[in-house]
Formats: structure tokens, sequence, C-alpha cells
């Protein structure tokens, strides 16, 4: 059985208000770091992004080598990988302690040959080495402070230069990279710092909002850019005649600080802003670029087509895997969201989209936005699921209630700590910490207990029910998968325990319709497996399909025919931010 992972919906930019973003791009694709994960983003079409899972740590920067062969990341221990970004699997080059501490940049020469890693250490702030060795090239030195960015001159005679908290800038000779001056024209942090591509000039940034352009060959200072200030602005300048060409007004407001920006083309500007919303400044349009930032926690079909996801800042994101334009794919649900983490979401028959989170909110969505009402939850809401009639089901801390058009009709505070809730038909199923699923019918105003199905070895943590309601699907903290059948209670062997860590998502297939043929299962091991219900020994295993862990897992339309061969696709996402669609063959007789 085989499995293909047929498109990628990434992470934005990890920022930091008050600090530089770095990011980096080669012809088509930017990357950036978030987490633990890095990613290569596609400017044209989002679903070709891809991500680089290497690092053990999380990561802070990475910079494409000037050929676009190879990429150098960092972390926060120091470490820097090199790795190869045109084959599949990746392969690391390199991998080279540098600092003792977080690196905050890096920079190629442009031979990509020799790169200078920057930030935090006990015994020094840079190193200077060889990308296929790691051998040093030189010595970076002169500041007292951590440093914040690099820049490498791309044309020999290699120059380098380093802006620190200690608000200057070094200027360095190479090769061997030695110490040449010490620049003081800042008068706080200096920011970034950075080199044209003719290698004529480079230019500073520091947080007293202040532009220098200095000589790329000497270092000497040639001027200050006083012309139009920045307000909240992009500013593109003639460097020869020190004046602004282009201005671009992208918001107000906290969320539109700008962070971080890269030409990646001759004309075409990628700017970061505080939302980790990416910009494309073309002329004088401004195209915003959305994704989620932080894990993300829950997520629920729309159509065959397209899902809605949370996230774990409370945004909710719309995807639709049919389309290809950058600014398209991905929209940020309008209206009031949550205002921390989305802990669960659930789709009614109607199309309307419910959802809770940690706020203690349960919210409903139309089409693309929140609608202006939402109810206040008895407790915190840990898992929501809509009935046939579409009741509302939301399982919290410490309570069990139904809504239906933002009425609450019933409540029940159970003896046991309710921890997920699942819904088909007119059963309603409740797994609690008690290690058992207590199985419900709902008759429209009462909720009645029917039976409890045997205690399990683990706090159930994922449920589901079939569309008809006949079957049942729990899994549990310690990776163990049972199958019931609702109205005996009667367990179907199945030996579903190959997951090694907590299940945390489970889905029928096909998801509106009877009877169902699969069951997909997402876990803490980083893992799916696809399982046959026509045959129960048979399973497709998804290996790694979550760095971090998986945290959703849902089917995406019904199943189709690929090479004569039966398949169904399947939606993953989880702690590193990224959504992953798999075309998996499906396991059969």
């Amino acid at each position: 059985m085989s499995s293909k992972q047929i498109a990628l919906y990434p992470c934005s930019p990890n920022t930091v208000r008050g600090t530089s973003t770095k990011i980096s791009a080669s012809k088509d694709k930017v990357v950036y770091a978030n987490g633990k994960t890095v990613i290569i983003r596609d400017l044209k079409n989002t679903a070709l992004s891809t991500t680089f899972s290497g690092h053990a740590y999380s990561t802070t920067v990475a910079r494409f080598s000037p050929s676009g062969f190879y990429c150098a990341s960092a972390d926060t221990t120091g470490t820097v990988k090199i790795w190869d970004t045109i084959g599949e699997d990746q392969s690391v080059k390199g991998e080279y302690k540098v600092l003792s501490g977080k690196i905050n940049d890096l920079a190629w020469d442009g031979e990509s040959k020799r790169i200078i890693a920057v930030g935090d250490g006990r015994e020094k702030f840079g190193h200077a080495f060889l990308a296929d060795s790691g051998s040093s090239t030189g010595q970076i030195s002169g500041h007292s402070k951590v440093i914040n960015a690099v820049s490498i001159r791309c044309q020999r005679p290699f120059r380098a230069a380093t802006a620190s908290d200690d608000n200057s800038i070094v200027f360095h000779q190479g090769v061997p990279f030695k110490y040449d001056k010490t620049i003081r024209t800042h008068t706080k942090f200096v920011q970034d710092v950075q080199f044209g591509p003719s290698g004529d000039h480079f230019a500073s940034v520091g947080s007293d909002s202040k532009i220098f352009l200095y000589d790329g060959k000497t270092g000497e200072t040639i001027s200050e850019l006083t012309d139009s200030p920045h307000k909240g602005t992009i500013v593109s300048r003639n460097i020869e005649t020190r004046k602004s060409l282009q201005v671009w007004t992208v918001g107000s407001g906290v969320s539109n600080q700008q962070v971080g920006g890269v030409w990646s083309g001759i004309n075409d500007l990628v700017s970061l802003s505080m939302s980790g919303d990416l910009n494309f400044l073309v002329l004088r349009m401004t195209l915003f670029v959305q994704a989620p930032q932080k894990a993300i926690t829950a997520a629920s079909p729309t159509s065959p087509s397209t899902f809605f996801a949370g996230s774990a800042d409370g945004r909710v994101l719309s995807i639709d895997t049919n389309s290809t334009s950058p600014s398209d794919v991905v929209q940020l649900v309008g209206g009031t969201l949550h205002t921390s983490l989305v802990s669960g979401m659930a789709t009614a028959s109607s199309g309307k989209v419910f959802t809770t989170g940690y706020d203690d909110q349960i919210r409903e969505i139309e089409g693309s936005t929140y609608t202006p009402a939402s109810i206040p939850s008895l407790s915190q809401p840990k898992s929501v699921a809509v009935t046939s009639d579409e009741t509302v089901f939301v399982a919290g801390i410490t309570s069990i209630e139904a809504i239906r058009n933002n009425q609450r009709l019933f409540e029940l505070k159970p003896s046991y700590a309710p921890s997920v809730v699942g819904a088909g038909g007119l059963v309603v199923a409740v797994g609690g910490e008690d290690k058992r699923v207590h199985v419900h019918t709902w008759n429209g105003n009462t909720l009645t207990e029917i039976r409890v199905l045997p205690e399990s070895q683990g706090t159930i943590t994922a449920l589901a029910v079939s569309s008809d309601g006949a079957l049942i699907v729990q899994g549990n903290s310690s990776g163990k998968i049972a199958l019931y059948h609702s109205q005996t209670g009667e367990p179907i062997p199945t030996r579903w325990d190959w997951h090694t860590a907590r299940i945390s998502s489970l889905a029928f297939f096909p998801a509106l319709s009877s009877p169902p043929t699969h069951v997909v299962s997402g876990s803490l091991d980083t893992n799916l497996y696809v399982w046959s219900l026509e045959n129960i020994s048979k399973r497709v295993l998804i290996k790694g399909a979550g760095p971090g862990g998986v945290n959703c897992v849902i089917w995406l339309g019904d199943a189709h025919v690929t090479d004569g061969k039966k398949t169904g696709r399947i939606l993953s996402a989880g702690a590193d931010g990224c959504m992953r669609v798999w075309e998996v063959e499906l396991p059969g007789k």
C-alpha cells in the first residue's frame, strides 16, 4: 500500500515584537523558521511548499546559498545544519556546533563556500567557517554584546558587516575574515545590516529608527537616509539619489508592524508583518498571504476541497485546496475570533461550523465569517460534535452541554471528567478520564445514557462515531485504538495498537455516508495510520506525517480512482503549524 504527500500549506514565520525576523529568498521561493521546522514556501503555488524537520531544538534563522542548491539553518543551541534543497530526501551536508547560545543570523559568501553565523555565546558572538568541513575561515570580533545580523559582500574582495546590541557595526575584511573597524552611527540597538547585490554599498537599520548607507569596500559612512521616515510603511529607495521610489502602506496597529523583508526577484519585495502575514509588494499592489503561526489544534471539512483549521493562538483559517493563488488559498476567518487556543471544531450538515476555545466560548461560522453571537460554556471546553439534527454537543472539563440555535437545551454534570465527544446520527459518545466511553442517545431534548463501553488502558483522548451512529472508534493516551458496535456495545476485534503515543484524532471514511469502510488515526508519535474495516488486518502507515505530533486528521471528499487504484485524501495538521494533504491507496479486502 502506498501514500504520497500532494500538498503542504505551511505556517508563517515566528515573530517577536521589536526584533528583526530574518527571511531569505531564491527565485520564487522564500525560506524562514518557525518552531523546530524550516519552511520553504513556494510564492507561486503554496501547495508546493516544503519543510525541513532535522533540528531537535527551536530554529531561529535559515538562509539559501547563492546557488540555491543548499540551505543553512540554525537553532537556539548554536547548531548550524546545511542541507540539500533540491532532492526530496533533503540530505544533510554538514552539521556544526559554532556558538554556545542562540544563533540570530547567517550569511553565505558569493561562492556558496563560506558561512558566518552570529548570535549569543559565552566565548564569542560570531564564527566564520567553511560549509563543506566546518573549518574556521577567520575571526568575527569587535562586539561586546549579542550580534543581531550579518551580511557578506558577494564579490571579491570579500567584506563582512555585523550589527549588534552594543549599538555598533563592525566591518571585517576577508578572507580569512578579520576585524577592520568599528562604526558607531546608531544610538540604539542595530537590528540589521545588508550589502547590496552589486557590493558597492551596504546599509544598516536600528532601533533608533535611522537608516545609514556605507561604502561596500571600505566601510566608510556615506550618508544617513532622512527623507520620508517610516510611519508604519515600507519604502523602496534609490541608493544613488538617496530618494524614496515607492511607499507601501500595509495596515495599522501592532499586528501590521513590519519585522522583516526580502527581495524575491528584481522588482518583487516580500515583507513580514508582526501577525505573521507575508506581504507581496508589486508595483502599487499589496497581496497578503496568511497562515497560522502556532500549532494547529482543530480542523473540520466544509466541502471535498475546503476545510477550516484552528490554531493555538485562537485564529481560524479557511483553506481551499483547489486554489493555486498564494493570496487566496488560505484566508483568515472574519469576525470576532477566539482569544486563546481553539480546542474543538465540527461541521453541521447545513455547512455551519462550530468552534470552541480555551476562552470558554462556543462560536459559529457562517460562510467565512464568525456570526456575532457566542455562548459561554459551562466549563472549559475540550471537544465539540454535531448530531444529525444540528444540535451541538460540547464536552467541558466538568460538563456536557447541548446547544441549538444559540440556545442551551440541555446540560449534564457527569460523575467523571469528560475528555472528548463524538456524534453520528442521534448517537452521542463521550470519552472520559475514567478510561471509558459513555454512549448516549439524543431525542432532541434529553441526553440518555444507554451503555458504558469496557474500560480502556488509558484516558480516552480521541473519539469518532460513524455518520449512521452504528460504529464507535476510540483512542487512548497509551496509543491503543478500539472499535465497537454502538447499539450493543460489542467490541470488534482489531488489534489496532501500532501507535506508540497518545491518539489525538480519529475519523471514519466516508465521513458523510454509511457504512464506513476505513478509519484514519493521528498520534503524538507523528504517524498516521489508515485502517480497513473490510479487512481488519490491512493498514497503511504514513510515517512522520506531522513533526512534533499530529493533532487532527480529516478526510477530504470521497474515494476516487488514481492509476487504477482506489484512493482517498487525508488532511493532517499538528504541532508544527503546517497542514499536509495525503493521497492514500485505500487498503481493501
